[in-house]
């Protein structure tokens, strides 16, 4: 088996050889330059500047490699998790089947589960990762939940897919139930301090409820779930009109309940106000998109059940990946953004009801 090439150790022959691999016959690179790019907790991206002689006008100037984190709590989390494994597996075998919007994918390959890995893709310049933070527009919200169809419709309930995505018995989160608690004291420790009283006794009650969604075997319907489908996870170009979306970070890659994604798009992503005005109509048209795309058995009623069902999906996330990352500052902000508004949905949903 060759070597999976790191940052240091890339140069312009193996691009060369890529490009050709990737439909670029004539593309040679002469040379390149690179910089780290983007906010990954678990993996590190670099984009490639190249130096280009001959092409086309299709041959891309730019490229970006994601490589193991340097991290190394957070490069072990990720191997324990299977998640580079996962998204090798994502852009090498399953993004030729799907309609969702996704860089082109020009080399991934992965040594065992990791840690050594890589993951070439076309750049999307000029869209940029979008900020958890900050939050985003109820127009990109739409256009990032309408996406969803492209991943969700060509593995409705698709059974093969389940087995081969399966976690492993006594996998990381084969115990979700387990691991939520385990790691629910630390958390509330470092967070509970930024919040409200009462999205606390949720983010508590959820630990406390073995009946939580949260822990609940799959069920039907199922689809691939990105299960991180967070703005962070996001490249948007809002020059165009509607938004531009592309969907990058494909690590907890996973078969769940497709109301999931779309829960953590619009709660992780929209400022609970604006949510409150825009979540009906964003959720009937995405249902409808599921209807035209041959999804069937699927009416209305269910479809807001399970987005109401959904709205513990970030508690996991939130609380789980919090305490198995690098701590930054960054982070502990952005898991506090997190917090308040999963719970703060759960809480308008009046999901407790799912706690009993």
């Amino acid at each position: 088996m060759q070597d999976i090439p790191t940052p240091e150790t890339i140069d312009a022959r193996w691009l060369t050889e890529r490009l050709r691999e990737g439909g670029h016959p004539s593309a040679s690179v002469l040379g390149f330059t690179s910089k780290t790019i983007g906010t990954g907790q678990v993996g590190k991206c670099v984009r490639f500047d190249l130096d280009l002689a001959g092409g086309d006008e299709d041959t891309p100037r730019t490229l970006v490699g994601k490589f193991p984190s340097d991290n190394d709590l957070s490069r072990d989390s990720a191997v324990a998790m299977g998640i580079y494994e996962r998204e090798v597996f994502f852009y090498r075998d399953l993004a030729p089947r799907l309609s969702i919007r996704v860089p082109r994918c020009y080399y991934a390959d992965i040594r065992g589960q990791g840690p050594e890995f890589l993951i070439l893709m076309e750049d999307m310049n000029p869209a940029r990762q979008g900020d958890q933070l900050a939050g985003c527009s109820p127009e990109v919200a739409r256009v990032a939940v309408l996406q969803l169809v492209g991943l969700q419709a060509p593995t409705w309930c698709d059974a093969r897919l389940a087995r081969r995505l399966a976690e492993p018995e006594g996998g990381f989160f084969s115990d979700m139930h387990g691991l939520y608690n385990q790691m629910l004291p630390g958390f509330l420790d470092r967070f509970a301090g930024s919040l409200t009283a009462d999205e606390v006794a949720i983010i508590s009650q959820v630990g406390a409820s073995p009946a939580a969604p949260l822990f609940q075997p799959m069920g039907t319907p199922f689809c691939l779930e990105h299960r991180d489908y967070r703005l962070d996870n996001l490249l948007i170009d809002e020059t165009a009109d509607p938004p531009r979306v592309i969907v990058v970070d494909w690590q907890g890659l996973r078969m769940g309940r497709p109301l999931n994604d779309v829960a953590l798009c619009l709660a992780g992503g929209l400022d609970p106000g604006v949510r409150r005005r825009v979540e009906e109509d964003i959720l009937r048209a995405y249902h409808a998109a599921l209807l035209n795309a041959g999804v069937t058995d699927f009416d209305w009623a269910r479809c807001w059940l399970e987005y109401r069902r959904a709205s513990f999906a970030g508690f996991g996330l939130t609380v789980v990946a919090a305490m198995t990352v690098e701590q930054t500052p960054r982070g502990d902000a952005m898991f506090t953004a997190m917090a308040q508004r999963y719970a703060r949905h759960a809480l308008d949903m009046n999901a407790e009801a799912f706690l009993q």
